[in-house]
């Protein structure tokens, strides 16, 4: 089982129906968080903000991208609020801290800080991530694990259950990978974070555990070190 884990989540991952949020979706995150709370790992998050702000939205509005990219960041902060509040709805201890200092609502990002709730059996929660534009939340997400000295990021997906070859929507015949080296993501061209978070995850030797979030257990599995999803390392095992 993995000791201290970085569990990745897009902003979509918590909508549904077009609504920015879906309640049901967020309960039963919270539940499956709560499972894994419970196993007495170290567990921090980082989430998207895609549900509220998109690169084609942005580009449509004709928005400057530095100021798309603090209204995204924004966006993320919103998210870490709602899963803030369905754990603590539940008795699950939290502390949310963002890159961009809001002192009314979180802590400011203090790597020491966030490690020593880690230690006191708190879910840590990422917003507004790196606090810088130009980076997206992979990289928030590399770098958080890197700080926090995760042994792993969990990057879940919303109905993608690990990393193909090509689009299994579109191609039936798409080969699923079970294991990866991140020479392989950078070589092939696989888009499962951007390359700046990659090359990081590799610096660093964290593993990636590319999996499908939908199927209710796998984050668990997950940490307990379940084939499941896609797993990437610095070398391929």
């Amino acid at each position: 089982m993995y000791n201290r884990v970085l569990l990745k989540l897009s902003g979509e991952a918590l909508s549904g129906n077009g609504n920015a949020f879906d309640p049901n979706i967020l309960a039963q995150l919270a539940e499956e968080l709560k499972e894994v709370h419970e196993q007495g790992v170290d567990l921090a998050i980082v989430v998207g903000g895609g549900n509220f702000i998109r690169g084609k939205l942005v580009e449509q509005l004709g928005i400057d991208r530095v100021q798309g990219d603090y209204m995204g960041m924004l966006g993320t902060v919103i998210n870490a609020l709602a899963v803030q509040n369905a754990l603590e709805q539940i008795g699950v201890p939290t502390r949310v801290q963002t890159a961009i200092e809001m002192q009314k609502i979180a802590e400011p990002f203090i790597v020491r800080r966030a490690i020593r709730h880690l230690e006191k059996g708190r879910i840590v929660i990422f917003g507004a991530g790196t606090g810088s534009p130009y980076f997206s939340t992979d990289t928030t997400a590399a770098l958080r694990a890197s700080e926090i000295k995760a042994d792993v990021i969990l990057m879940a997906k919303n109905g993608v259950d690990g990393v193909y070859d090509s689009d299994p929507k579109k191609n039936p015949d798409a080969k699923k990978y079970d294991h990866l080296s991140y020479m392989d993501l950078l070589n092939q061209g696989l888009q499962v974070m951007d390359t700046t978070a990659t090359s990081m995850c590799m610096d660093n030797d964290i593993d990636l555990i590319v999996f499908n979030m939908n199927e209710r257990g796998n984050i668990l599995k997950a940490i307990k070190g379940n084939t499941i999803g896609t797993v990437i390392s610095k070398g391929d095992k």
